[in-house]
């Protein structure tokens, strides 16, 4: 009986041993794929330099649609097809321009609006300004808050490792600070960028009214890390110095775009789908290599990898490209609605949202069971310098996703750079590293194999 056991337990071992093996292989080959054979950093190229920006409902989120839909027909997907998706269109309109105005000296700072907000009065908002820390300290001030401008300037916290818990610590006054301070007769909101970075560039953002009356509306801007820290010290000299803000944004009517999907039947399970993506809009300051042009292409490469290597899914595997992440999330409810009521089954979505930095690891979301087994794969990406594979959120356009027993996952890229970057205008092609991208596509792909395969 015990050699009975013993036999068995050796044979499973080396079955084991021998998936491994396979499995290391197939990585191999993957990451040779992705560093010598691919495609994603022209493709960003294209989508950055000849399109741009591609703020949700502009002319050139519709080239960008065009463009990633005929892209992807390239790829060998047994259909590409576009989901109608209504979004809101939001319209910047003329440069703003802001200045301080201390003892009749004038110095101009860098500034944008930010999106969603109303326009100023024509000729601008001239106001005292009254410095808080984030949304709590509101209430304690009241009635000193109106008919002044407020400044939200809580930085985020140097500490964290991870710069996304610092960003998590302060949007709050981003998206919620021109709502909040509107119920005390504030006059407009200008908020520190979220930037751990002392630079000269605005960062936009989506900010939100919530359900307060359009009459209680009032603008709301960002302005650089560098204008914070000026004004946050010239107050403390002159508590009474003026500031002038001027925008001429406008909310238009919704309009329809896409979400674009390429799909590939499973060889064997064809009703099982696993879904991996980013979005395809941005904001208009840049061309949004980092957020979220890199997720875009990173997708589309998973595709390009399994062609390259001549992997065929055995779950059907759909390359999706959201719409509308940056200022209403339209695009991933969309899927989610339809999947509903299509009756579909999806086991694993992978998102890319984090920017095209090395690949670090993965952020699940999954019941115990399936992280466990998950991590057992560990140690194949470690010769990659994979090496962080933890619970969290995954992304921002599956999060819809409800498919009994899913597994969600997001690329953690390294997190040091990315909000110099993110929602400013030097989110450029230029900040792109090829090598850095290629690596996140296919560490991406990696992932899809293994969650494929077993």
């Amino acid at each position: 009986m015990r050699k009975i056991v013993f036999l068995t337990a050796l044979i499973f071992t080396g079955f084991t041993l021998f998936a491994q093996t396979n499995d290391e292989q197939t990585l191999k080959q993957i990451y040779k794929s992705s560093l010598t054979n691919s495609k994603c950093y022209s493709w960003l190229d294209y989508l950055s330099n000849s399109i741009g920006s591609r703020l949700s409902g502009s002319e050139n989120a519709q080239k960008a649609v065009q463009y990633t839909k005929a892209q992807l027909e390239t790829l060998g997907f047994d259909r590409v097809f576009l989901q109608d998706v209504m979004v809101p269109k939001w319209v910047r309109g003329v440069k703003e321009s802001a200045y301080i105005l201390d003892n009749k000296i004038k110095i101009n700072i860098p500034v944008c609006a930010l999106g969603g907000s109303i326009a100023t009065p024509k000729n601008g908002i001239t106001a005292e300004v009254i410095e808080v820390n984030g949304i709590k300290e509101l209430e304690a001030l009241g009635e000193k808050l109106k008919g002044k401008i407020v400044f939200f300037n809580r930085p985020m916290d140097p500490e964290n490792i991870e710069a996304f818990n610092s960003y998590s610590g302060c949007v709050d006054q981003r998206y919620n600070g021109a709502k909040e301070a509107s119920k005390y007769g504030a006059l407009a909101t200008i908020v520190r960028s979220m930037n751990l970075r002392l630079d000269d560039f605005p960062h936009t953002g989506a900010q939100s009214y919530g359900d307060i009356p359009k009459s209680q509306y009032i603008p709301a801007a960002a302005f650089s890390t560098n204008a914070a820290e000026l004004l946050s010290k010239t107050l403390k000299v002159n508590p009474h110095l003026k500031f002038y803000l001027k925008q001429s944004c406008q909310q238009m009517e919704d309009v329809l775009s896409y979400n674009v999907i390429g799909e590939i039947k499973g060889t064997e399970h064809p009703e099982n789908i696993m879904v991996v993506g980013g979005h395809l809009d941005s904001w208009d300051l840049a061309d949004g290599s980092q957020d979220d042009g890199a997720g875009v292409v990173q997708s589309m490469e998973v595709m390009n990898i399994f062609k390259n290597i001549g992997y065929k899914p055995k779950n059907t595997l759909r390359v999706v490209l959201f719409m509308n992440e940056e200022n209403g999330g339209r695009g991933g409810k969309k899927y989610e609605e339809l999947a509903k009521t299509n009756n579909e089954t999806h086991i694993f979505a992978l998102e890319s949202d984090s920017g095209g930095f090395s690949p670090r690891g993965f952020d699940f979301e999954s019941d115990d069971v399936n992280f466990n087994k998950i991590l057992t794969w560990k140690n194949l990406f470690e010769p990659y310098l994979i090496h962080s594979f933890v619970k969290g959120h995954s992304g921002s356009d599956i999060e819809p996703l409800t498919s009994k027993s899913i597994v969600k996952a997001g690329l953690k890229p390294d997190s040091q750079r990315y909000f110099d970057y993110h929602h400013a205008a030097n989110d450029k092609f230029d900040a792109i590293n090829k090598r850095e991208l290629e690596l996140g596509a296919a560490t991406m792909a990696a992932l899809m194999y293994l969650i494929d395969k077993n």
